[in-house]
């Protein structure tokens, strides 16, 4: 249509000659030929005989000396000729009004569409940052940014996975570093740890989760570093329901450096600390350390096992091993179905051995404790232990996690397992 009418201002369309316009009403448009009504009908023409005549064949009336009640239609080509106006300059310009409303239409379409960018959301329960980009807070030291719970993002339970959460975050510690300027080349490397090959790599993970959100929920994700040993970071995170500021998950995480071309743990360079030791936060962790030692789990050990395990392509990250969360769902494929169906994962710890590559061949093994308090009869909670190994038997992670029942409007789930 702005095309159209743009085009139209400079072009304008010529009028169809009057003599086609009077035989199209004529005969309807043309469809119909003349011995035919509009009903079908066959209808003769009159016949005047020799009353018949021209319209032209008279010449028009004059009233002195000047021809009227002349239609344009009857007149001859040198009266419609000299009939006119001679042609100048003024005339042969653009009609300027079908050019303004052209431009006014595109200026129009334009403020639609950035008013659908600059969308503010209606209702306070709606994400305020539909970008979910991140800010940083608290002088500096702390990093926040909302996620929403996306349909594709819940389980069986219609609640977020816990994949979902670790993922988040991830997402957050990254675009941490990013937003602070240290992020180049690596999966969060800074610049002196990119000149040396050095990256991140976690070591151990703690969580504890009080809630879990559901679809259409929108999370806050506070994130921020502190020391943690010689030659290692501690990295925590507080995630909250931000309409009501609740506090649904809590984690910490421990970090060390490791070579990307040796793959073998690395001391802190100087320079690289000095990148980031001003971003430090001197407070304790928001979990406290569960320092129990994890048991050795194998085959004799193990109450269910899961094997032949091995990444996808997709499993893996830009450092070329799987992504730490990968693990996460690895171990929970070994949990008895009786649990995973009746129990929601309450809190969680991890300690990660070795990575695992692309052409690693993975077991899962789960061993159930307190299995007397499997009926539920005193809404009592799970305790399993975990072991995710290299088919030779390496060791990638051990881990300990804790369930408590589900709750049905607000009661816990009822019925007994049996974990034989």
């Amino acid at each position: 249509m702005m095309a159209t009418a743009a085009t139209c201002a400079f072009f304008p369309a010529a009028n169809p000659p009057p003599d086609s316009g009077a035989k199209s009403s004529g005969n309807l448009g043309g469809s119909l030929p003349g011995s035919i009504d509009a009903r079908g009908l066959n209808v003769k023409k009159p016949s005047f005989g020799s009353l018949q005549a021209k319209a032209n064949a008279q010449a028009p009336p004059k009233v002195n000396g000047t021809k009227v009640g002349v239609m344009d239609g009857f007149k001859n080509d040198d009266e419609v000729i000299s009939s006119h106006h001679p042609r100048t300059f003024i005339n042969q310009l653009p009609d300027w009004s079908m050019l303004l409303a052209a431009i006014t239409t595109i200026f129009l379409a334009a403020e639609k569409q950035w008013m659908m960018l600059d969308w503010k959301p209606k209702r306070p329960d709606m994400l305020a940052d539909p970008f979910g980009l991140g800010k940083i807070v608290q002088d500096g030291f702390v990093f926040r940014q909302n996620f929403s719970i996306r349909s594709y993002e819940i389980g069986a339970d219609r609640t977020a996975s816990i994949e979902t959460m670790m993922n988040h975050l991830q997402e957050t510690a990254l675009n941490h570093v990013k937003s602070a300027g240290l992020m180049h080349g690596g999966f969060g490397s800074t610049p002196e740890m990119s000149k040396r090959n050095l990256i991140w790599v976690v070591t151990k993970m703690q969580v504890v989760v009080d809630r879990y959100p559901t679809w259409g929920d929108v999370v806050q994700v506070d994130t921020w570093v502190a020391a943690s040993g010689k030659n290692g970071m501690r990295r925590d995170w507080l995630l909250r329901d931000s309409n009501t500021g609740d506090i649904l998950m809590r984690a910490s995480s421990q970090w060390v450096m490791m070579n990307k071309e040796t793959r073998r743990l690395s001391k802190i360079p100087d320079e690289a600390r000095a990148e980031i030791e001003g971003y430090f936060v001197d407070s304790p962790p928001v979990i406290d350390e569960d320092s129990r030692k994890l048991p050795k789990l194998d085959e004799t050990t193990a109450d269910y096992t899961r094997t032949g395990l091995t990444p996808r392509w997709s499993d893996l990250d830009v450092n070329q091993h799987v992504n730490n969360v990968k693990y996460i769902g690895w171990i929970l494929e070994s949990a008895p179905m009786q649990i995973l169906e009746g129990c929601e994962l309450a809190a969680m710890t991890l300690e990660y051995r070795r990575e695992c590559r692309r052409d690693s061949v993975l077991q899962s093994l789960t061993s159930v404790l307190d299995k007397g308090v499997g009926d539920f009869t005193d809404f009592g909670n799970v305790e399993c232990q975990h072991v995710l190994r290299l088919e030779n038997g390496g060791e990638v992670v051990k881990g300990r996690t804790e369930w408590r029942p589900k709750l049905v409007n607000g009661i816990g789930t009822l019925g007994g397992f049996d974990f034989a």
